[in-house]
């Protein structure tokens, strides 16, 4: 009986060992742009690092590309995630409760752009920007951005309807409040940190997508648009570090913050409880 014991912590030890090796074998490289954005030295990886410094940083915002860059992404994650947030959540508030001719097949057609490579669907869009004659650019970006960020909101509002009692919305009803109030008052309190969640994804997966954008762009160029093209600048690698790490930040940031909100959820009022 001992011996098993041992046997089965051995091998919770191994499982933990082996998850911590996974992880840091998974962050290892983010960890490296993080120590290199501070380096001294220009050019390429050298170690150990030359010096520590903040002087990249000044010479990164004082750049008119990396700015332009940073703002084209912010307003293009913005508006995305905007007709995310409202398609997503209209396409939840039909899908959960009905049952109709069809619904699977809308279901599949919602989550298709982003199960599919990114490549398809990058092809896909534009070959119908193309054959409807709008040229690639801003408006085209934005287009391709909500039709896998739609996937993340409906994902997240159409749990956290499941997890909501109908009986509320029938109480609310009886007491004489009618499809606004209850809506105002009911629905959308129970939804509130879904959709947080949900547009905080959105927002994150909007702000670092590169390969649909790379297919759906034309001339505008996004910050991972800008990112790749500093792959063939060696002298601009501490610009790009640091440029980079902002990158990552601004989309980890958002990720956990959702995590934080939906990981609580199965305590929503009326979840079944």
């Amino acid at each position: 009986m001992h011996s098993k014991s041992t046997s089965q912590e051995q091998a919770s030890w191994g499982l933990k060992l082996a998850a911590w090796g996974g992880l840091v074998f998974l962050h290892f490289p983010i960890a490296i742009i993080f120590l290199y954005a501070f380096n001294t030295e220009v050019g390429a990886f050298s170690f150990p690092l030359q010096g520590f410094t903040l002087h990249w940083f000044s010479v990164a915002f004082a750049r008119e590309d990396v700015l332009e860059s940073i703002t084209l992404s912010l307003q293009i994650a913005c508006v995305a995630t905007l007709i995310a947030l409202v398609l997503g959540t209209l396409a939840a508030a039909a899908l959960y409760r009905r049952d109709f001719f069809g619904k699977d097949g809308i279901s599949l057609m919602l989550i298709l752009p982003i199960a599919l490579p990114g490549i398809i669907t990058g092809l896909a869009l534009l070959s119908a920007f193309k054959s409807l004659g709008i040229e690639p650019g801003m408006l085209t970006i934005i287009i391709g951005h909500a039709t896998f960020c739609v996937v993340i909101v409906y994902n997240n509002v159409i749990a956290r309807f499941r997890r909501t009692s109908y009986s509320l919305i029938e109480a609310s009803m009886d007491l004489g409040a009618d499809g606004w109030q209850t809506f105002r008052y009911i629905i959308l309190p129970n939804l509130g940190s879904a959709l947080l969640a949900g547009g905080m994804l959105a927002f994150a997966l909007s702000f670092d997508e590169i390969i649909v954008t790379t297919f759906t762009a034309g001339h505008e160029r996004t910050l991972p648009i800008w990112l790749l093209n500093q792959l063939g600048r060696p002298r601009d690698v501490p610009v790009t570090n640091v440029v980079a790490m902002l990158v990552m930040l601004v989309t980890m940031l958002p990720i956990l913050g959702a995590y934080y909100l939906t990981k609580g959820g199965e305590s929503v009022a009326g979840s079944g409880k």
